[in-house]
């Protein structure tokens, strides 16, 4: 550090210094050497003749520094250490006086009397008429408050002095000492939370006093945050406490029940095949029997005959207890099904369909008629000739939800749906070929004729017996003729014991087995379980005959002529002939 706080070191100038932006004391921001000093004008100096301008400066060409009448100064380097000036290569001018060297301190500055101003102007000097630059009334530049410090030599530096912390309080400043934005009621409105306080405008500090004076507004929005702190937290809190009330209900806590056994007003329920007791309490939520399933499911696993509520058409009555309506439904009572018998022909389904559903009577067999091949037959129950109704024997003996409303195409539907499940289920085409048939259909049609001719069902394998020997082709005895008095009943609609031989002997309808050899053109009837078990597990007895030897349920076997010749003079005795 040099005189004036010129030189390399770090303090700061003032923009107003009259000695700032000079070239340095080493000679480092000199001009060029054709270029002059001061464009060129001769400068005045006292201690050195006129007569010689070009040296006013000394060289500044080479760095060296000869002061005004060869007045020179050491040299330091950044650190304050004195070294020896470089001697010139030559000397254009010697100056003819000697001054004394000044004293130096450790740190580099003058501690005796300061030499003459090397710096005085001349008449000419430009700087001449200047003031001092540190004295007389010139303004101090580092006087103002805003100001940088005046330079001081680096051993005088003092550090600066610590911030006094400010003195806590109780009571709650603000944001301003580090509570959140958030319960503060503080917003990014102006989007310069972020910055500084520095790098805002000096208006904006000036006028901080009318944004804090808007408290009421803040305590107003600190308010509401908490209100919504508190009501997510008691939203929350009542979410939870919900669920865990339905999951105890649920896993520990009794369903929901109705109590008595109804409200006296019925409805009719329906059943689907196939329904559990989930399914069950489903159906019956919803029509307004029971209040709740898990109600109904508890009921039915409590009662002994629970699982043998059956699929079908129910009358209850809303509002009832589950179990009062369990009970009921176990009961005949409550049944409204409509229920095919086994063996029964379907002229009579379609009567018992036409008075369920309440429409005019023929219209299921219409329906029959016209649409049977869209009601879903399997493949080889199709186009056969001679059959006089294709669904007969596909209408499957069993309980159906039938009630007011439904369409006649629809009960036929899930009728025959039952039947060719059933056939399925039996492996009819594979077991048929094994029996001696041509296929299922045939095995359908024997079913048929086991259930028509047998009158109890220890009747029915011997009957199947019957039947596949006289299909034999090496049957002497009726020579492959059934001779079966129900498919002589079937063509005519009818169920006749006493047949005269004449009119039977006369009518060549493929369905008349006295006047045709082998089996009808299709089934008789709708045969049941028994029967169809029968038609495939005929016994081997060698069962030829049978007559019906009391004319309704009693039936007699034989194996020969005879036998069935003593057979048919009983028959006769019980009917007095």
């Amino acid at each position: 550090m040099t005189e004036y706080g010129r030189g390399p070191g770090s303090e700061p100038w003032h923009p107003d210094d009259p000695l700032y932006g000079d070239g340095g004391w080493g000679g480092q921001q000199a001009a060029q050497q054709a270029q002059q000093s001061y464009g060129g004008q001769p400068q005045y100096h006292p201690q050195q003749p006129q007569q010689q301008p070009q040296q006013q400066y000394g060289d500044w060409g080479t760095g060296e520094q000869h002061g005004y009448g060869d007045q020179s100064y050491p040299q330091y380097d950044e650190y304050g250490q004195q070294y020896a000036p470089q001697q010139p290569q030559h000397q254009q001018h010697q100056a003819p006086q000697q001054h004394q060297q000044p004293q130096y301190d450790q740190n580099g500055w003058p501690t005796g009397s300061y030499p003459q101003d090397p710096y005085a102007g001349g008449p000419q000097d430009p700087y001449a008429q200047q003031p001092a630059p540190y004295g007389g009334e010139q303004s101090d530049y580092y006087g103002a408050p805003e100001a940088y410090p005046p330079p001081e030599p680096p051993g005088r530096r003092r550090p600066e002095p610590e911030r006094e912390p400010e003195p806590g309080t109780d009571w709650d400043p603000g944001p301003d000492q580090g509570e959140h934005a958030f319960f503060a009621g503080g917003d990014d409105e102006d989007g310069r939370d972020g910055e500084p306080d520095d790098r805002r405008g000096r208006g904006e500090r000036r006028g901080g006093g009318d944004r804090r004076g808007g408290g009421k507004e803040k305590k107003r929005r600190s308010g509401l945050a908490c209100l919504v702190v508190v009501a997510v937290f008691g939203g929350g809190l009542a979410g939870v406490s919900y669920f865990g009330y339905q999951f105890y209900q649920d896993r520990f806590g009794s369903a929901p029940d109705f109590a008595g056994s109804g409200n006296g007003e019925q409805v009719t329920v329906t059943i689907p095949k196939g329904s559990g007791g989930y399914a069950i309490g489903q159906v019956l939520k919803k029509m307004g029997v029971v209040k709740s399933v898990d109600a109904f499911v508890a009921a039915q696993a409590a009662n002994p005959d629970g699982k043998n509520i059956q699929d079908g058409v129910y009358t209850l009555q809303k509002e009832m207890s589950a179990a009062s309506a369990v009970e009921l439904m176990l009961s005949p009572k409550s049944r409204d099904n409509l229920i095919i018998a086994e063996g029964k022909r379907n002229a009579a389904v379609y009567e018992l369909i036409d008075a369920r559903l309440e429409v005019e009577k023929g219209t299921t067999a219409k329906v029959a008629e016209t649409r049977w091949k869209t009601l879903g037959l399997p493949d080889w129950a199709v186009n056969h000739p001679n059959v006089k109704d294709p669904l007969e024997g596909f209408l499957f003996p069993s309980s159906y939800a039938v009630a007011k409303g439904q369409k006649p195409e629809d009960v036929l539907r899930q009728m025959v749906a039952r039947a060719t499940e059933k056939y399925e289920s039996l492996d009819f085409e594979t077991k048929a070929k094994s029996l001696g048939l041509e296929g299922p259909w045939e095995l359908v049609t024997v079913a048929s004729l086991v259930q028509a001719e047998g009158k109890t069902h220890d009747d029915f394998r011997k009957m199947s017996e019957v039947i596949y020997n006289r299909l034999k082709p090496t049957n002497t005895e009726t020579n492959q003729k059934l001779q079966f008095d129900s498919t002589f009943n079937y063509l005519l609609g009818q169920s006749e014991i006493d047949i005269s031989e004449s009119e039977i002997n006369s009518n060549p309808d493929p369905y008349n087995t006295y006047t045709n050899k082998g089996l009808p053109p299709g089934p008789i009837g709708n045969p049941g379980d028994d029967a169809l078990q029968a038609a495939l597990k005929p016994t081997r007895d060698g069962w030829m005959y049978f007559v019906a030897t009391d004319g309704m349920d009693k039936t007699e076997f034989a194996k020969t002529i005879a036998e069935h010749q003593r057979l048919v003079d009983k028959f006769n005795a019980s009917r007095g002939n």
